[in-house]
């Protein structure tokens, strides 16, 4: 299974009209999943490497093939201390490798002596650029014509600067909050209803009885929005479960949502039909969310839906 998430996933999102960002270290390549989804709307995420020609080959092959964007991944110069892969003794299955490199250092086998760990954070040691600065921004415009999205910007102060080197869009991520301890956390927004007793639509740096905040990725929101003023398209990923995730992300100002884990359980459960089972969930429980909250259509979802506080509610 694991070698065939993106192959299983491409043509449940062509057949429910969705995109899908593929990772540039798949085990899938680029071709592959071109082939498997020709009608899909498909982006190619992208790390800088060392060597730039290795990056300058993998945008240069996903514009032949037809992906419509370059998302690329900014949070990741080094690969974060991931403590839960350590203490399960997390590894890559043997046979995997990625798909999109020829060369055995490039393609990264996990068959290396890594200890306790997968190896990734070798690999990436070894292989991605941790000096990654604007200036290869500039380098990718120039490289290529197709919309450059930056993945993993949590601040407006960085909101802004990427759109001074000419960023088509931004993507609010936190890399599944695997990268650095204390960044807005990954967290389900039900779950943190449900931790906040929050009786409203989503509740910002709501104050817990302990007297600690609880963020998420969504929180991060507001101050991008508000750094970019409208100038680019900004999007999220982290902690959508439901289709009422979707319509807060979308009413605090995001142009899309982006979901990765229920992805995955629809692949557990069963495959393709299991990917196409939770869009087709997502797709129903946003149209009935927006229809409970007054919204003919997307163009009239607007922040005056989201409440910073709750409401007082009765409990007779």
């Amino acid at each position: 299974m694991p070698a065939l998430i993106f192959l299983l996933s491409i043509p449940a999102c062509q057949t429910m009209g969705t995109g899908m960002m593929l990772s540039s270290w798949a085990t899938s390549s680029i071709e592959e999943v071109a082939e498997a989804g020709p009608k899909a709307l498909r982006w190619m995420q992208l790390y800088i490497y060392k060597d730039r020609e290795v990056s300058r080959q993998l945008v240069k092959r996903a514009e032949q093939m037809g992906y419509k964007a370059i998302f690329v991944t900014v949070d990741t110069p080094y690969l974060g201390n991931r403590f839960d892969d350590v203490r399960n003794r997390f590894k890559l299955p043997p046979q995997l490798r990625m798909k999109n490199f020829e060369t055995n250092d490039l393609a990264f086998s996990p068959n290396g002596n890594f200890g306790d760990n997968s190896g990734l954070a070798e690999y990436v040691a070894q292989a991605i650029d941790p000096s990654l600065s604007w200036d290869d921004i500039k380098w990718l415009r120039r490289l290529t014509s197709l919309p450059i999205v930056v993945k993993g910007i949590l601040r407006g102060d960085d909101a802004r600067e990427a759109l001074k080197h000419g960023v088509d869009g931004i993507l609010v991520s936190n890399h599944g909050a695997r990268q650095l301890d204390g960044v807005p956390a990954t967290e389900a927004m039900c779950e943190l209803e449900k931790e906040r007793g929050d009786k409203d639509m989503v509740i910002i740096g709501i104050t817990e009885a302990s007297g600690e905040e609880k963020f998420s990725v969504i929180d991060a929101l507001p101050e991008i929005i508000e750094a970019v003023e409208g100038k680019v398209e900004v999007f999220l990923d982290g902690g959508v479960r439901k289709g009422t995730d979707v319509l807060k992300a979308l009413a605090l100002g995001a142009k899309a949502v982006f979901v990765g884990r229920p992805i995955i359980w629809g692949l557990a459960f069963q495959g393709e039909k299991g990917v196409q089972d939770v869009l087709e969930i997502l797709k129903e429980e946003f149209r009935l969310a927006m229809a409970l909250s007054g919204c003919q259509n997307v163009k009239v979802i607007d922040k005056t839906l989201v409440r910073k506080n709750p409401l007082a509610v009765s409990k007779i």
